[in-house]
């Protein structure tokens, strides 16, 4: 075969592949999805760290708000070296992430699991229908569910925490016990497909890693 007919050769058989596609083994693998819903003072290292974290393992981890836009985060903690304590967290400005999707638009059965971070926001997110649309459906299908502190407000407005044990900032407790819930003050809780921890100082315990193991059982089923 010369120089010519072997390009004749090569050209014909690039067009087929063209033409016929890519077969399933050779597509790349789609990752899989995590949802994480945030607002205007989420708080940042609640959801700083599961955001890089689950990048880390393979995941995508798509950034959802009211508007896909530019949001700010804060800091939550209690001062240690205020002339007058505190009895709550002091907040503080943070850095920003960018949510890519609104919630109206986001379709939760492309998503392996959910992320409910902490901070002020769920206090108005948790108004939001269509994120309480997106977090039941997570719930119903038995996805895995991971909570952070204030994070356990959208979990409570969505009905999900019905029967449930789960454990949140002290002072959020009411949100789990007033919707039939039990509360439980230690740094982690696993309850079937919920994983919750009181704040991001419980990042220390299996929290993630049991999330991330969640997941991977889900998506080999």
């Amino acid at each position: 075969m010369n120089r010519r007919e072997l390009g004749k050769f090569l050209a014909a058989g690039l067009t087929t592949l063209a033409l016929r596609g890519t077969t399933a083994a050779e597509e790349p693998q789609k990752r899989l999805k995590v949802l994480m819903p945030v607002g205007d003072a989420t708080e940042v290292v609640d959801t700083l760290y599961p955001f890089f974290r689950l990048q880390e393992e393979g995941y995508e981890v798509v950034v959802a708000g009211i508007q896909p836009r530019l949001y700010n985060m804060v800091t939550h903690e209690i001062p240690p070296n205020s002339p007058i304590p505190w009895d709550i967290t002091q907040e503080g400005p943070g850095y920003h992430i960018q949510a890519t999707v609104a919630f109206k638009d986001v379709k939760p059965e492309e998503f392996a699991g959910l992320f409910l971070s902490g901070g002020r926001a769920p206090e108005y997110l948790r108004y939001d229908k269509d994120l309480l649309r997106i977090t039941q459906h997570f719930f119903a299908a038995k996805k895995p569910v991971a909570v952070v502190c204030h994070g356990i407000e959208i979990a409570a407005a969505a009905g999900a925490l019905q029967g449930r044990k789960a454990t949140t900032v002290p002072k959020c407790a009411l949100d789990i016990t007033q919707v039939g819930g039990q509360y439980l003050d230690q740094p982690l809780v696993v309850d079937d497909n919920l994983i919750s921890c009181r704040t991001w100082h419980d990042y220390n315990t299996p929290y993630m890693k049991i999330f991330i193991e969640q997941l991977r059982k889900a998506s080999l089923q």
